[in-house]
C-alpha cells in the first residue's frame, strides 16, 4: 500500500518552459481575473506563497519542510471553509513548479466533476502521462481535488487504486470540509492536516493589512465587528469588508451589522433584558386573532388570546431582523450570564428546539411566543432555586 510514509522522493527541476498563454482559463478556486481593483478581494489578496498564509504555521512549516526535502506525501487537508486549505496547496504548487505551474498540476472541483468517469479519464490520463519536464529527470505532478467530500463513493474507490498505481509520478492533494465523508481507504493513503477556524488575532492582522493596502477608513468598532462576524472564516471576513466598503465609505460597527443583517450586540442585550426582567403580562399585547383550544370540561372550544411580544416584534420590523438570528445571538448571551446549571441546560435545550422548528418554516409569531415562555419558565426556576 502506498502511504504517506512510503512516499517516493520528489525530483523538482530548476529548468522551466515559457509561461502559459494569458488566455488559459484556470479551474476551481484559482483567480478568475487579474489582480486589480475590479477583482474580488478574496482572490486579489489570496496568499501567493507559504509565508503569506495567515495562520496554521505548524502545518505550513511541516509542508514547507517536506517540500524542501522533496518528500511531499499525498495530502488530505480538511476543516471549515475559509481557513486556508486551498491557498496553502496552491502556494505549495507555485513553489514546486514556478512557471511550469499550469502544466504540472490538474485542479478539479469535485462538486462539479465528482463521478467515476472523471477518475477513470481525466485523473488517470493526467497521472499516466509523462511529465512535461525539460530537465534530466522527470518531475512529480500534482493532482488537486477540491471539495473531495462531494465525490461519490464509487469515484473514491476508483481513486484509491489510481493513487496506489501512480505514486511514483504523481502526488494527490484532497481538500474537503467533512473528513468523515472520505472513505477510510483514501484517508490511510494520505497525510492528514486539520485546518481549524482562524484565531481572531490572525483575522485582525490580515484585515489590517488589506485595509492599509486599500486605503479604507475603518474604526476599531468596525474592525471588531468584522472579526466577530467572520467566526474564523477569512473568506467571509473579506467579503463582508468589501460589501460594507461598497455600501459605506466609513466602515463602522453599525455599517457592518447593517450590511450583513445581523443584530447588533446592544440590541441583543436589550432583548435579553426584556426576556429576563419584564413581567410576562406586560411583555405581551393581545392581538385581534384567536387560537381555538379544546376545553374537555364542557366539550367545547374556548377562545384563548394569541399573545405576541410587542417590543421584540417592533424591533424586528424596524431593524429587519430575523428571529433565528435573534435566537442564535441570545443563546450565546445565555452562556455569559450567571444562572444555575440545571436552568441553563433546560434553557439551551428549549432554544435549540425553537431554532429547529424555525428551520422548517414555522410561524415566527408562535415561535416568538415560545421564546418568551421559555425564558419565563427559566426565571421561575431561578427564583425557586434562589429561595
Amino acid at each position: 500500500m502506498a502511504g504517506a510514509t512510503a512516499a517516493t522522493p520528489m525530483d523538482i527541476d530548476a529548468a522551466a518552459p515559457p509561461p502559459p498563454p494569458a488566455g488559459a482559463a484556470p479551474k476551481g478556486k484559482a483567480p478568475l481575473c487579474a489582480p486589480g481593483r475590479a477583482a474580488p478581494w478574496v482572490e486579489k489578496y489570496r496568499p501567493q506563497s507559504l509565508a503569506d498564509v495567515a495562520a496554521h504555521r505548524d502545518i505550513v512549516d511541516t509542508i514547507d519542510r517536506l517540500t524542501n526535502e522533496n518528500r511531499l506525501p499525498h495530502l488530505l487537508l480538511y476543516g471549515p471553509p475559509g481557513t486556508g486549505k486551498t491557498s496553502t496547496i496552491l502556494a505549495v504548487a507555485r513553489k514546486l513548479y514556478g512557471s511550469q505551474y499550469s502544466n504540472m498540476i490538474l485542479e478539479l472541483n469535485a462538486s462539479d466533476e465528482r463521478g467515476i468517469d472523471v477518475v477513470r479519464q481525466q485523473i488517470q490520463d493526467f497521472a499516466g502521462a509523462r511529465s512535461l519536464s525539460f530537465g534530466a529527470r522527470p518531475s512529480v505532478k500534482l493532482v488537486l481535488l477540491d471539495e473531495a467530500d462531494a465525490m461519490t463513493k464509487d469515484a473514491q474507490f476508483a481513486l484509491r487504486r489510481v493513487i496506489e498505481k501512480y505514486t511514483r509520478s504523481t502526488r494527490f492533494a484532497l481538500i474537503c470540509n467533512h473528513v468523515n465523508k472520505i472513505i477510510p481507504a483514501l484517508q490511510s493513503r494520505c497525510t492528514r492536516f486539520r485546518f481549524a477556524p482562524l484565531d481572531g488575532s490572525h483575522v485582525r492582522e490580515r484585515l489590517q493589512h488589506i485595509i492599509k493596502s486599500e486605503g479604507l477608513s475603518v474604526d476599531e468598532g468596525g474592525l471588531t465587528a468584522l472579526v466577530r462576524l467572520s467566526n474564523g472564516d477569512m473568506r467571509k471576513a473579506l467579503n463582508i469588508l468589501q460589501s460594507t466598503h461598497m455600501a459605506s465609505q466609513q466602515i463602522t460597527e453599525e455599517a457592518v451589522y447593517l450590511c450583513t443583517g445581523n443584530p447588533m450586540p446592544k440590541d441583543i442585550e436589550e432583548i435579553a433584558f426584556w426576556l429576563l426582567n419584564e413581567p410576562f403580562s406586560t411583555s405581551f399585547q393581545c392581538n385581534l386573532c384567536y387560537l381555538y383550544q379544546y376545553d374537555p370540561s364542557n366539550n367545547s372550544l374556548s377562545n384563548v388570546c394569541f399573545l405576541i411580544c410587542l417590543d421584540i416584534s417592533d424591533m424586528k420590523m424596524r431593524k429587519g431582523l430575523a428571529l433565528v438570528d435573534i435566537i442564535r445571538e441570545v443563546t450565546m448571551f445565555v452562556f455569559k450570564i450567571q444562572m444555575p446549571s440545571g436552568v441553563r441546560v433546560k434553557l439551551i435545550n428549549d432554544l435549540a428546539d425553537i431554532e429547529y422548528r424555525l428551520s422548517f418554516a414555522c410561524n415566527d409569531k408562535l415561535q416568538l411566543g415560545a421564546l418568551i415562555s421559555t425564558f419565563t419558565n427559566a426565571r421561575t426556576a431561578m427564583v425557586a432555586a434562589a429561595s
